[in-house]
């Protein structure tokens, strides 16, 4: 007897469809928009000015969801509404794509980036965790510890948190699982305490709010000094807790002589804090000049001082630099674009006067802020945050009465925040290259230091005194 083949239709798996249907909506979406952009500029349809200015921002976000870089994004989001919904001559673009990045203060970014790579390759981070791990490495949680000093130094001289967190994390994280210390304990303290790059001295965000809203970028690198330093404490005490609780190991007491020694092999690294702020408080230099001189002064340290980086390497660094340089670079020339269609829609005034006629007060509405900007970490990175954001809250601030300082430290604190959680936290990521963790296993590591930054933002948003005191005593404000 011949048994027939009998094929069964299969069924789809439950949620292939509903996959299926979501990404059209997703590609749908800024086609659809387009199409009413266009339809208005053919005279087909007439779409008052209220609903245009929603419509730039969901024709933004839904080219963001669509994967399309932030960049791309934002440019062709400026073009489409340029060409279709206003009468502005292709001649002033042109003009304002110049004129957008020809800020002196812009040239801080390519010279602090450079710094930083030599910094991170140069061996100044490891010679900083052997002098932080003399000081208190003998504590409960000694390299745990460390680890946090260590990435507190390193953002005095570096400025860029991805970059602290790949300096100090791929010498300690392996020296604390063989210390005895469970991965993900080692890498939840490095993944936050890296995000301090971005808070102390030098800081590539700080730069960017400061070529947006025309603050004082000295001003704005002083006083992350304070913030940075209590955010440090409070780090470290969460860490000594939860060390001591578990009994973490700690490391034999360094002597007078050790720690001397491990400080005058550090001298050199940290010496380019004293510069920095010297340098711009003298009056020898400003920040952007302040920014070429970190940038030769860590080629000197890292190629003849340290000598971990020989002449043939110099090349690749400058190369990797110029990449990431070119990248920001492109995204502020689009943003630039961005900001000037909402000026030209009357967008930031509009939307000052909405939030003073709401009667929310100062406090009300920093508290919108931090909820918006914690919002926009979860699916931006930190610069596209700020060179959208702060034009469009920072004439609100100003008419509030909040000082453009405060504002931007404010703002820097809640790019800490994203940095740590997902889905685009970008410390999340590099923490996980790192330490071999799944980002989810690396989320749930990090929340005890990362509900501590939320303390810490509630701190800074309501306490102005901690980042305005510094640099009023050094006459910037």
């Amino acid at each position: 007897m011949s048994t027939a083949t009998i094929t069964h239709p299969v069924a789809p798996k439950p949620g292939n469809e509903g996959i299926g249907r979501g990404g059209l909506i997703i590609i749908g979406m800024p086609v659809l928009i387009v199409c009413l952009c266009f339809a208005n500029y053919f005279g087909l349809i007439a779409i008052p000015p209220g609903p245009r200015v929603v419509m730039i921002f969901v024709l933004l976000i839904s080219m963001m969801t669509t994967g399309m870089p932030i960049s791309i994004a934002l440019g062709l989001t400026v073009l489409i509404f340029i060409f279709t919904m206003t009468e502005v001559p292709i001649d002033a673009v042109a003009l304002k794509l110049f004129t957008g990045i020809e800020k002196f203060e812009i040239m801080a970014i390519p010279f602090f980036i450079l710094a930083g790579n030599f910094l991170t390759h140069g061996g100044v981070a490891r010679r900083m965790i052997d002098f932080a791990t003399s000081l208190i490495g003998h504590l409960h949680g000694g390299l745990a510890l460390a680890g946090i000093v260590a990435c507190a130094m390193f953002a005095l001289v570096c400025g860029s948190s991805v970059a602290t967190v790949v300096a100090i994390g791929s010498i300690l994280l392996p020296a604390m699982v063989k210390a005895g210390y469970p991965m993900r304990f080692g890498a939840g303290v490095i993944t936050v305490a890296g995000s301090l790059g971005i808070l102390m001295l030098p800081s590539i965000p700080k730069v960017i709010y400061a070529v947006s809203t025309n603050t004082s970028i000295g001003a704005l690198f002083v006083a992350g000094l304070l913030p940075g330093t209590l955010l440090t404490i409070m780090l470290c005490t969460v860490t000594w807790y939860l060390a001591r609780k578990h009994d973490y190991p700690r490391m034999p007491r360094a002597s007078w002589t050790q720690s001397a020694r491990a400080f005058r092999d550090s001298i050199w690294g940290l010496m380019l804090v004293v510069i920095i702020i010297g340098g711009i408080y003298s009056g020898i230099f400003t920040a952007t000049e302040a920014a070429a001189v970190s940038a030769v002064y860590a080629f000197f340290v890292a190629v003849y001082v340290y000598g971990e980086i020989g002449l043939k390497d110099v090349p690749r660094v400058l190369l990797r630099s110029a990449n990431l340089s070119a990248m920001l670079l492109y995204i502020i020339t689009n943003a630039v674009l961005f900001s000037f269609v909402l000026a030209n829609e009357n967008i930031p005034n509009a939307l000052a006067d909405w939030m003073l006629a709401l009667n929310l007060g100062p406090w009300g509405f920093l508290l919108v802020v931090n909820l918006l900007l914690l919002v926009a970490g979860n699916f931006m990175e930190p610069s596209s945050i700020i060179l959208i954001m702060a034009p469009i809250l920072f004439p609100t601030a100003m008419r509030l009465g909040i000082d453009p300082v405060h504002f931007g430290i404010l703002i820097d604190v809640n790019m800490e925040v994203g940095l740590c959680h997902p889905p685009v936290g970008l410390n999340l990521y590099v923490a996980s290259g790192i330490s071999g963790l799944g980002i989810t296993e690396l989320t749930k590591a990090v929340m005890p230091w990362l509900l501590t930054m939320v303390v810490f933002l509630v701190i800074v948003t309501y306490w102005p005194w901690l980042t305005l005191v510094v640099p009023r005593a050094m006459g910037m404000l």
